[in-house]
Parts: structure tokens; sequence; C-alpha cells
């Protein structure tokens, strides 16, 4: 029977499009975070419930916090394959083996490193990032000019002794980064990547809600390369200073800002603005540097042997979290956009202990379901004004409001959480207007 078909269909979608009853998250809200935050996105996040501060710098995600966290993930990942990458997971343990080949095993050349004594001897590292485990897994790959380009990704946690540890989830000690390196045959090829990745990345940054105020940014590229490209989110907040000309879409970050600099880059100082800036994502040409310490080359197309030409591009999923709560969040907590926030919208149940009411706000709770929209219930038996209070705080993008006196005028109250604008719509329209949203 088709009908009986169209139901269990619709049951089953139900079970997997994710939505809860707020009165069966454990996580709760909280009037105030712990006094020795002082960043922005921590104090929200952790009142919101979205992360718990487990020490300085180190934060766990909370069922809240992961689900955008993912959501962050699934963003870059389908950017990252787009442009041909291919993702794996490499280990956080490190030998000294590689790293001594490049001269990075000293604590005078990456002085942020994790290190810990084996029982049986020998010495270990927590990753910081992955460019020698990778070359020295790619040797065992590339060996032929048919073997490249290659465009490698993971999504994994790096661990830095960072001495400063105060910006939230901005700068942690502990956190989950996408890199990606690339394996080019020669410079040209290698450039041709570079700019498709910086075109991602826009696509990214315009994804998670922070395209405009974020900008491709000149910067020191350290023992690399003159020079790499940092993108920096204007935010009051920001730990760097950099120079803005918003008509063309680039800055430069104050490291290299030096009329040598400017000339090169065909750019007048009095063009630029200075602002404060949060860096969201950064991409370093690497040359041969680890190539050549690791023995990756390639024969050509007449057999002589040419290191491979490097790349590395970093984006770290839970700092861009951070920046959205900074730049976006208010006075009365965190705005998400729709791409990633935790749920599409939120069902706020008045019932004054009508059970029509409550009837009317399960339905819809269940349509939504049926129609893949992801909900969050506040089916708490508490005030109106904490329920409001709280769903400012948790920041969801669109607020359903079912009470006695919507029952009566026959519809749902829809309030925009970014604009709080606030719309009658009947219950036959609600998805039409989500989806519209």
């Amino acid at each position: 029977d088709f009908a009986i078909a169209t139901e269990l269909i619709h049951s089953l979608l139900s079970y997997t499009i994710a939505r809860m009853r707020q009165s069966q998250l454990f996580t709760k809200t909280r009037k105030s975070a712990p006094k020795d935050e002082v960043a922005k996105n921590a104090q929200l996040l952790i009142r919101a419930g979205y992360i718990h501060k487990e020490m300085a710098g180190v934060y766990s995600y909370l069922p809240l916090g992961l689900r955008v966290l993912n959501n962050i993930v699934r963003v870059i990942r389908e950017e990252m394959n787009a442009i041909g990458g291919q993702e794996i997971t490499l280990s956080a343990l490190q030998s000294p083996a590689a790293w001594k080949k490049t001269d990075r095993w000293r604590d005078d050349a990456i002085d942020v490193w994790f290190k810990t004594a084996l029982k049986g001897g020998g010495e270990l590292g927590l990753a910081t990032t992955h460019e020698e485990p990778l070359t020295a897994v790619m040797t065992e790959y590339i060996s032929s000019y048919k073997d490249l380009p290659r465009y490698v990704y993971q999504f994994q946690t790096k661990f830095r002794n960072e001495p400063r540890a105060k910006s939230g989830i901005l700068r942690s000690r502990e956190f989950v980064m996408k890199d990606l390196y690339s394996f080019s045959r020669n410079e040209a090829e290698f450039r041709e990547f570079y700019e498709k990745c910086a075109g991602a990345y826009k696509k990214i940054f315009d994804r998670v809600g922070i395209g405009e105020g974020t900008f491709r940014t000149f910067s020191s590229g350290g023992t690399f390369s003159r020079f790499s490209d940092e993108f920096q989110t204007i935010c009051e907040s920001g730990e760097d200073t950099i120079y803005v000309n918003k008509e063309k879409g680039i800055a430069v970050n104050k490291e290299v800002y030096t009329d040598e600099v400017l000339a090169e880059l065909g750019i007048r100082k009095e063009e630029l603005t200075e602002a404060k800036a949060i860096e969201v994502g950064n991409i370093f040409p690497l040359g041969t540097r680890f190539s050549d310490a690791l023995g990756l080359s390639y024969r050509d197309d007449k057999g002589v042997a040419t290191p491979v030409v490097m790349g590395s591009y970093g984006i770290g999923p839970g700092r861009l979290m951070g920046t959205v709560v900074e730049v976006l969040g208010d006075e009365k907590g965190i705005i998400w956009p729709k791409e990633i926030a935790p749920f599409q919208a939120h069902v706020i149940l008045i019932s004054g202990g009508n059970k029509d009411v409550v009837a009317e706000a399960d339905n819809l709770y269940n349509l939504l379901a049926e129609h893949g929209i992801e909900t969050l219930y506040d089916d708490r038996d508490v005030r109106a004004g904490e329920k409001f209070a709280d769903s400012d705080l948790i920041g969801i993008p669109t607020r359903l409001v079912v009470s006695e006196k919507t029952l009566s005028e026959g519809g749902v109250e829809v309030i925009s959480r970014k604009t709080g604008g606030t719309t009658l719509v009947s219950e036959s329209a609600i998805i039409q207007t989500l989806v519209e949203k």
C-alpha cells in the first residue's frame, strides 16, 4: 500500500534527520563563563554549552559544539575535494627521524613542540604540523612525472605548546587542523594550484559567514619563501594588525609593511586602512625544502631526477568557529550562519499548561523532521523568558514559537536570530519559509 510505505519512509526519515528535545540535552546554559576567560568566543561558547574548558588552551566539544565543528569540517572537505584533494589521516605521534633530516626536531627550530620520553628509551613528539611525515610517505608513491601533481589533505589533531593560550578556541594547545599539501612538477604547476586553493578558501569563508570581512593578506614566508598568504578576518579582538585595501580585496600584514614591499606589490600607503584581524587560514609555498631533505623526487620525460615542488595550506575548523562567534555574536549571544548552525530551527514551546499547544508543537517538530529540517525543540518546563534568553544565547538562525496566541491566530511565530524580525507563518507555509531563509 502506497500510503503505508510513505508513512514508513517519513517515520524512518524522522529518525535519521538530526533533531533533539532540549529537555534531553545534558548540557545546560549558564549565566557566566569561568572568571579566567577573557575571549568573547570562549565566554559565549561555554555559557551556551558548546564547549567545556579542560585547562588553559584545551577545550572539549560538547553535543552542540561538535555539530557546529562537524558542519565546518563538511564545508572545508567539500571545497578541498572540489579542487582535487585526497583525504587521509596521518598519525599524531611523531618519530624524530624525518624531522632530524629537515633540522626541525630542535626546539629552537619549532619552539612549540610537545615531546615525550618512551619507557624503552628514545623520544617522540606530538605533531605540530605534517610536512615531514607526509613527504616521507609520498617518497613511496611518487617516482615519475606521471605521478604528479598530487594534492593530499587531512583533518587531524595538532598539539602546540603555546605560551599565549588566552584567546579561547582561537589559540589553543590541542586543536583540529585541516592541512593540505600539494606536490607539483614545477613552479608553474604549483602556482596554478596555489591560486586554485586560494579561491577555494574564499568560498569556505563565504559559506561559513565571514567572507565579507576576510582578506587575502601578504605576509612573511619565513624560511620557505619571500611571501606567503594569510587570510585575515577584520575583528577588534584580533591579535594581528593588517593594512587593508577593501576595493582590491587584499591586505598587507604589519610584519611586512615596508615601503620596499609596498612598492613591490604596487600598493600605495594612502590606499590602505589599518585594522585588527584574526588569521583564519594560510597558504605557504614550500619550494623543494622538504623534498630535497627527504629525497622526494621524480624522473621527468627525459629521465632526469627532479625534486618535487611543494606547498602547504592550513585552516583550523575550531579557529573558524571561534572567529564566527567573535565577529557575528552580539550582546545576547551567538548568531550562527545557516550553513554551520547546530540546527536549522529552534522550536520554542510556550504552553501555559495547554495540551492543545503542546500537541501543536509536537506536530511541528515531527513535520520539520519529515522535511529534513534539523531541529532543536525546547520542550522544557521553564519560564518563557528563560527559553527566549537561552535561544538568543545558543544562536540557532530561526526560532519558531508555538503558544496559545499563535494557535489562536492559526500560525507559527518565526523569528530571525540575526535581525530579530518576526513573522506569523501558517503551518502549511512553514517548510517553504525555512527553506528560503
